[in-house]
């Protein structure tokens, strides 16, 4: 299966790893290449991560990492996952 990144999720990673950089630089490299990690695994994992919290759909499972939750929809018919966006917990 393939894995593409919303428009969306890459600006809110974006705006996250810049704060993150301005405290602790390899704390920010650290978080993005893990995230990377679990994002690459997501088809192998995916019976792990539980439906979204913020959608009403069997499709759209949450991936919690480091404060942050990263949603991802499951697009059957194309064997595509989709990488929604990334916000973080409170």
């Amino acid at each position: 299966m393939n894995i593409i990144a919303s428009e969306l999720y890459e600006s809110q990673l974006k705006d996250i790893l810049l704060e993150m950089t301005k405290v602790d630089f390899k704390s920010a490299k650290n978080f993005k290449s893990y995230l990377d990690t679990i994002i690459i695994n997501i088809p192998t994992k995916y019976n792990k991560y539980k439906k979204s919290i913020y959608y009403d759909d069997e499709s759209i499972r949450d991936v919690v990492h480091g404060g942050f939750v990263i949603p991802f929809y499951t697009d059957e018919s194309n064997k595509t996952f989709v990488i929604l966006g990334i916000v973080e917990t409170k």
